[in-house]
């Protein structure tokens, strides 16, 4: 579809006003008989139309569509952690929640932004931030110390053990 839509701009960019004029004429009648067709079909047949993804960008040309600007921008961000935070004319602003590293939330704003442009083509631009993450917390619990065997083979606990001074942790596990 891109490839025919590079080739009709490429053809409009050569011809002449009255060809240009043809163009309006007959995106026009379209747009008018595809308005009713989307008046017939009803809501459940509209929805259906406007998921296909050849319907949708023809219902987006002729302001058809069902879904407003930030219903389509988020259904296409489902399953992402990225928010919406504001829709402002063609600006869409995310937060991006950290999934993992900080490193690969910034990797993610590519396919972010075609996503959205997918969605929404009237969107030129979209602005991401990245959320703060405080540092993940491990349970002092579940850490182990190790202590280096001595020349005796022995390590500085084993030796004071019968003393009752040491015990042995284990990772996961707590101390009696």
């Amino acid at each position: 579809m891109n490839e025919r839509i590079g080739r009709i701009e490429a053809m409009l960019d050569e011809a002449g006003p009255a060809a240009i004029e043809l163009v309006k004429e007959l995106l026009d009648l379209y747009g008018e008989g595809l308005g009713r067709v989307m008046t017939l079909v009803g809501e459940e047949p509209a929805a259906r139309l406007a998921a296909d993804e050849l319907v949708s960008p023809l219902l987006l040309l002729h302001d058809l569509h069902p879904l407003d600007t930030r219903a389509r921008v988020e259904a296409a961000l489902a399953g992402e952690s990225a928010d919406v935070l504001a829709i402002d004319g063609d600006l869409v602003r995310l937060r991006v929640r950290p999934t993992g590293c900080r490193s690969s939330a910034a990797a993610q704003a590519p396919a972010l932004r075609a996503a959205v442009r997918a969605a929404a083509p009237e969107i030129e631009r979209v602005e991401i931030e990245l959320e703060h993450a405080e540092p993940p917390l491990i349970p002092l619990d579940t850490l182990t110390v190790r202590e280096a065997p001595r020349a005796d083979g022995l390590t500085a606990c084993e030796t004071s053990q019968a003393e009752g001074g040491c015990r042995t942790v284990h990772a996961g596990t707590r101390a009696p």
